[in-house]
């Protein structure tokens, strides 16, 4: 066996071209074309019998969850020696859990799906990164390993390059204190959270901040960023209450509905970084938003 081959869904190309730049790893070749009726078809064209293989590939929407799916299973199926599945952004975490009766927790049954991959000879892992909920890998089931990766240097690296001597790392609301207060511990600066009260519906307004912001930088952290729009309330609460620059860092830039624009116009943020995570990093912004990639992060992992 030689280096490890590495594939990719469609929309990881990106990501997996520079997990190559900076790893040992042959790019393994898969021809993908569509039916007139859509039906996608794929043929693995590298040798992969016997070898090692490593599958890039996140959920963001259930085409790409089948893509990995079908991709991976076919893998296994020709004879690779062992799979790694490494899936940068796990897109079902709005579907968690269950809160009404008999809801189907989609996050629990797309797990389910990958779960049934064949098993290769020396086994399956999957690699997930900085997971809205803590609970998500024990929907693995079978043979499928979960390994979850947190990208918390690369958070720490942004929020001290751009938060400078002494600055806040603050959450968008109390949910997500707890990690960021975990993170404001190992940088050794103050943590703050903003405190909302549910007025109608999903409308909530925010009552208090928990820390004095006044006249120092705030770094607002979040895992995953949507629409941007509990980001912006965050930063104006921070503004409000005397905060001097706002920036903001997130894993998962998603930037739906022109969440990006929106953010960038609201003139209250200085800058967003996010990682590579989602496809949706490459809507570069006119120097707006900075993109950090996992890839050497992935490498050092697998």
């Amino acid at each position: 066996m030689g280096k490890p081959i590495l594939f990719n869904t469609g929309n990881y190309q990106y990501l997996a071209e520079r997990v190559v730049a900076v790893g040992q790893f042959e790019q393994g070749v898969v021809q993908v074309k569509e039916f007139s009726d859509g039906e996608r078809y794929q043929r693995i064209v590298s040798d992969i019998e016997g070898e090692d293989v490593v599958v890039i590939g996140g959920t963001i929407s259930d085409s790409d969850t089948l893509e990995l799916y079908d991709l991976a299973s076919a893998l296994v199926s020709y004879g690779c020696n062992s799979i790694k599945l490494v899936v940068p952004y796990y897109g079902y975490s709005t579907m968690e859990r269950a809160v009404e009766p008999q809801e189907i927790v989609t996050a629990k049954t797309r797990a389910r799906l990958l779960s049934s991959i064949p098993r290769s000879v020396r086994g399956n892992r999957i690699y997930l990164f900085d997971l809205h909920t803590e609970g998500i890998p024990h929907y693995f089931e079978n043979e499928l390993h979960p390994v979850h990766i947190y990208c918390k240097k690369i958070v720490i690296d942004a929020a001290r390059e751009f938060g400078g001597d002494h600055f806040i790392l603050a959450s968008t609301d109390a949910g997500r204190a707890k990690w960021v207060e975990s993170l404001a511990n190992d940088m050794g600066v103050n943590a703050a959270f903003v405190l909302k009260r549910r007025t109608q519906g999903d409308e909530t307004e925010i009552t208090a901040i928990n820390a004095d912001v006044i006249d120092k930088n705030v770094v607002i952290y979040d895992d995953m960023i949507r629409s941007g729009g509990s980001i912006i309330h965050a930063a104006e609460a921070y503004k409000n209450a005397g905060a001097n620059k706002i920036f903001v860092i997130t894993t998962h830039g998603l930037f739906i509905n022109k969440g990006l624009d929106k953010m960038r116009n609201s003139g209250l943020i200085e800058k967003v970084i996010c990682a590579d995570t989602h496809p949706n990093c490459l809507l570069g912004d006119n120097g707006f938003l900075e993109v950090r990639s996992v890839a050497s992060l992935i490498v050092d992992h697998i």
